[in-house]
């Protein structure tokens, strides 16, 4: 899951940045409002998590335009604002839910990936693809009904692709989504991450679709 983290506070945003990563979440992060607006409308993200008080540009104001222009991203607003006004107002602008500071990064996390589930269709608890089995709420695999463990880069690969279901996830996409906006990355490395997957999750599988992508599938073709 890629996220666009949108702080000013440079400590707190250090140190959501870091429960993030830990919960294999993607991260870009911008510190002020003008940054923020062209992240969003240039970048694809699986959700934002917006503050309000920013400098060069306020939050609602950068929420209000990527409205305006049709992006429909999941904005999560986090705010040390706790008027009842306030959330209207950030709702009416086009948020799609908002949590007050100080807040519980791991209560961020839970609220993060229910957002991402519902916006690309996923509103049952738990996805399952043969004996594999995705609980997005808590970030959680299991296969043939035991824990699955995972590194964290095969979770991001797996995760990308258990959203998706039986759709093809575009390459790129699936990078996108793996590494890290200034990582290193060897062409050849998400196939050996896929091939390493194949090997704990069958007889589930992740196809390459050539020319296209990958598509997880319940059973061997």
């Amino acid at each position: 899951m890629k996220i666009l983290l949108v702080e000013d506070d440079a400590a707190l945003a250090a140190e959501v940045a870091k429960v993030l990563r830990a919960e294999n979440f993607v991260l870009d992060h911008a510190a002020t409002g003008e940054d923020a607006q062209h992240l969003g409308e240039t970048e694809g993200y699986d959700a934002v998590v917006l503050d309000l008080g920013l400098p060069k540009g306020d939050g609602m104001s950068v929420l209000r335009a990527w409205r305006t222009a049709g992006r429909t991203l999941p904005v999560l607003v986090l705010t040390a604002r706790d008027g009842w006004s306030d959330k209207v107002a950030a709702f009416k602008a086009g948020a799609d839910d908002y949590l007050v500071k100080p807040v519980r990064v791991e209560e961020l996390v839970i609220r993060l990936r229910a957002l991402v589930r519902r916006s690309q269709g996923g509103g049952a608890s738990r996805i399952v693809c043969g004996p594999l089995s995705f609980d997005p709420g808590l970030g959680a695999f299991e296969h043939e009904g035991l824990p699955l463990k995972l590194t964290g880069l095969e979770w991001r690969v797996l995760s990308c692709t258990a959203l998706n279901r039986a759709a093809v996830v575009p390459r790129l996409h699936l990078i996108e989504r793996v590494y890290e906006g200034d990582a290193d990355v060897d062409s050849n490395s998400v196939e050996v991450i896929i091939t390493r997957l194949r090997r704990k999750i069958a007889p589930a599988r992740i196809e390459n679709v050539r020319g296209h992508g990958y598509r997880l599938h319940a059973d061997p073709a």
